[in-house]
């Protein structure tokens, strides 16, 4: 992945699908390294070692640390690490360096609503952790322009240095598919587009209402009506996710998305073509591979992921 100092995006449409892709963006060619992974006992052993790959990451350079926010289960495991530490103030040093961004929104909506995701990370982590990071940005979902703010969130994260740490989880689609952020199967992602404005089904929401629910989200009824309102998915898309210095992944929730066993299955085992146009229909049709292309990646997963 190669970007220049000052990144243009240029606005494509595929389908109903709205991608905001970059120039200089690139992808190497050639044989993909085999993807490796962690197999551990909870999800308190995941979370403790997504925070420790995070402490050694900052430990290893100067200046601030850029990471992409996960609101899966694996991540609310990091979470809950986190808040049991930020009391002591053994986080300090650390998240006084830190530039947190959300992966993916729900629009229109307002920032306040309960089905919010920005909601959710503070119920989750707490307060404290938001006063003492450097910076939070999510991405803008109470306006009129809903594009125009998505730009301006990718023109902060790219100012500030782009991405150090991307936090990933893993998502099933039909037929063994899966798919990373809300990059869908079929939604003409390439490895250009840095984000993307994605149309929004009605199963999504339903399963996005349900999760907060059974999380202990307060949802008021307002807040649900205006959830089901929404009409797209923004989301980050493959540029971002291959331009990221590292990506951390975790996939601990099979006991409710048992689906993902097969979806892993399949990721892991998939023999990439090498003919350019080939592997984008790989990609496309399977958005779960684009984790494999990435030169830095470290993943966690539970026993009943592999069947076990």
């Amino acid at each position: 992945m190669k970007s220049s100092e000052k990144r243009v995006l240029e606005r494509r449409e595929t389908g109903q699908n709205v991608w905001l892709e970059s120039a200089t963006a690139d992808m190497e060619s050639g044989p993909v390294a085999e993807y490796a992974y962690s197999v551990l006992d909870s999800e308190d052993a995941v979370g403790e070692a997504m925070l420790g790959e995070l402490l050694d990451y900052a430990a290893g350079r100067t200046g601030d640390v850029n990471i992409i926010l996960l609101g899966g289960r694996g991540a609310q495991a990091m979470y809950k690490q986190i808040r049991s530490r930020i009391a002591t103030g053994e986080l300090d040093e650390l998240l006084s360096r830190l530039n947190v961004f959300t992966q993916d929104a729900l629009a229109p909506m307002r920032m306040a609503n309960g089905l919010s995701f920005v909601r959710d990370f503070e119920r989750l982590i707490g307060d404290e952790f938001f006063a003492k990071i450097k910076s939070f940005t999510p991405m803008l979902t109470e306006t009129d322009d809903i594009e125009q703010a998505l730009i301006g969130y990718l023109d902060k994260l790219e100012e500030l240095g782009g991405i150090d740490i991307f936090f990933l989880g893993l998502g099933p689609e039909a037929n063994a598919a899966s798919h990373l952020c809300y990059i869908k199967p079929g939604s003409g992602a390439t490895y250009k587009d840095v984000a993307g404005i994605i149309p929004i089904s009605s199963s999504i929401l339903e399963h996005h209402v349900s999760k907060f629910k059974a999380g202990g989200s307060e949802i008021s009824r307002d807040d649900e009506a205006e959830c089901r309102a929404a009409t797209h998915i923004l989301t980050l898309g493959p540029a971002a996710i291959l331009g990221a210095k590292k990506v951390v992944q975790s996939i601990v929730d099979v006991a409710t998305a048992p689906a993902k066993i097969e979806s892993f299955a399949r990721m892991t085992e998939n023999v990439f073509a090498d003919d350019a146009a080939e592997r984008g229909e790989q990609l496309d049709e399977n958005p779960g591979l684009w984790i494999r292309l990435h030169k830095n990646v470290t993943s966690f997963v539970l026993p009943d992921l592999l069947g076990k």
